[in-house]
């Protein structure tokens, strides 16, 4: 796509965003009357992630206040925040973030951090550990009830878009494998769960990349654990091939919906996601949480966005 300055992407996107949603919210043929009559939510509140808007290019990256309005005159329901999309960390700032989502009508529901306890380096790992109770207590600031975790990889390949070329697959240090690395990653969630209850922040471990990659890697984590204060966060986009029966498995667990888009073509991959039955695989789970919108598609994201919720809410409302 070609590049839009922010004052451009501000002054165009309104009223993209309400040509689009004006048609999205036309009831759907069939819809329970009963429902509608009753006011009753009919399907998942859908959030955007600022790095919808964030994108790859230096001149038109939106910062966090400017997101949550463009969030609110596109008609979302929440915003999440990415970690470090963040220019500012004071409190001063952070409660300006709660008082602008807050006269925009809009929750602030999930904060989008990173850490890699993939590490034979303790000090290292600690350092991560560190830097995720910081982020733990971040949340607790700005009232935001999650947070997304990684475990992180093994930083063998150094190019993400190598990494990406490669499928998220890459070799172990030498001298090492992944059964070494699991009760790394437990250990250290278990330290960051110290801070959690009280916070009352949970943690989301997405299915990413090291050892997040597989269903069955994020699982082993979570039920190692077995906290109320650990569950998943699901990413739509982040497996690669045959998506459906592997969030099956790491649905009854989900406590956060991260929803990927690739309009005009993915950055580095484009997954052709049929989310009516992503949808049905959450209703099967009772799944009633937040679905964040993470578009990553080359399209302009003044269209591309509403497109996008138009999209998420035909496909999550309620059958």
């Amino acid at each position: 796509m070609g590049r839009v300055n922010r004052r451009q992407f501000i002054g165009a996107s309104a009223a993209a965003g309400a040509a689009i949603l004006g048609r999205a919210s036309v009831p759907a043929a069939g819809a329970d009357a009963d429902e509608l009559a009753s006011g009753a939510r009919r399907g998942n509140p859908i959030a955007v992630s600022t790095y919808s808007f964030w994108r790859y290019h230096e001149d038109s990256k939106l910062e966090v206040g400017q997101c949550i309005d463009q969030a609110a005159r596109m008609g979302f329901d929440a915003v999440e925040l990415l970690e470090v999309q963040m220019e500012r960390k004071d409190n001063a700032y952070l409660q300006s973030l709660k008082r602008r989502a807050f006269v925009n009508g809009l929750a602030l529901c999930g904060l989008a951090t990173h850490q890699g306890f993939v590490s034979p380096d303790a000090g290292e790992r600690q350092r991560n550990i560190d830097r995720t109770i910081a982020s733990i207590e971040l949340a607790y600031q700005l009232g935001i009830p999650t947070i997304r975790v990684n475990t992180g990889r093994w930083g063998t390949t150094k190019s993400f878009n190598e990494l990406m070329a490669n499928r998220g697959i890459e070799p172990p240090l030498p001298g090492y494998t992944d059964e070494d690395a699991f009760p790394w990653v437990i250990a250290s969630l278990e330290k960051c769960l110290l801070v959690t209850e009280k916070c009352g922040v949970v943690l989301g471990l997405e299915n990413h990349w090291g050892l997040g990659r597989t269903p069955e890697g994020v699982m082993r984590i979570v039920n190692a654990i077995d906290s109320p204060w650990l569950q998943v966060t699901l990413d739509t986009g982040n497996f690669l091939e045959d998506p459906y029966d592997k969030l099956e498995i790491i649905a009854p667990r989900t406590a956060f919906v991260q929803a990927k888009t690739y309009y005009g073509g993915g950055t580095w991959y484009t997954l052709a996601l049929d989310y009516e039955r992503i949808a049905k695989i959450l209703r099967k789970h009772k799944y009633a949480g937040y679905v964040s919108l993470e578009f990553e598609g080359r399209e302009d994201p003044r269209t591309a966005i509403p497109k996008s919720l138009a999209m998420l809410r035909r496909a999550l409302r309620k059958q």
